[in-house]
C-alpha cells in the first residue's frame, strides 16, 4: 500500500514538472515573438526615418531603400503569429499531458525557422543592392 502511494506521488510530481516545462517553452516562444516584433518595428521606423531625412534634404523619395517597410511589417506579423501559434501549441501539449498521450511536434519550429531564413535572405539581398 505504501509503495502504491509513493508511485502515485512520483507520477504527480512528474506530471507537474511536465506542465511547468510546457509553460516555460510557451514563454520562451513569447519572448522570441516579442523580439521578432521589436526587430520588425525597428526596420519600419528606420524606413520612415530615411523618408523624413530625404524630405528635409529636399529629395522626394517615394520608396527609399526598396522594401524595408514591407519587410518590417512582415516581421511584426511573423512575431505576432509566432505568439499565437505558441499558445495553440501550449494548449495542445497541455491536453496531451493531461491525457498521458504526449506526441512531440516540431512543426512550429520548422515553420518559424524557415520563414526567418527567407526574411534573412531578403534582408541580405536588400542590403547588397542598396549599398
Amino acid at each position: 500500500m505504501e509503495e502504491k502511494k509513493l508511485t502515485e506521488q512520483l507520477i504527480k510530481k512528474q506530471n507537474v514538472a511536465d506542465h511547468l516545462a510546457n509553460e516555460r517553452t510557451m514563454l520562451a516562444w513569447v519572448r522570441t515573438g516579442i523580439g521578432i516584433i521589436a526587430f520588425g518595428f525597428a526596420v519600419v521606423k528606420f524606413s520612415l526615418f530615411v523618408r523624413q531625412v530625404s524630405a528635409v534634404l529636399g529629395k522626394n523619395l517615394t520608396k527609399p531603400h526598396g522594401y524595408s517597410a514591407e519587410i518590417g511589417i512582415v516581421l511584426v506579423a511573423l512575431g505576432t503569429l509566432s505568439i499565437v501559434f505558441a499558445y495553440i501549441q501550449y494548449r495542445h501539449t497541455e491536453r496531451q499531458l493531461d491525457s498521458d498521450e504526449y506526441h512531440h511536434s516540431s512543426l512550429l519550429i520548422k515553420l518559424l525557422v524557415g520563414f526567418i531564413f527567407l526574411i534573412s535572405i531578403a534582408l541580405l539581398v536588400y542590403l547588397v543592392m542598396t549599398t
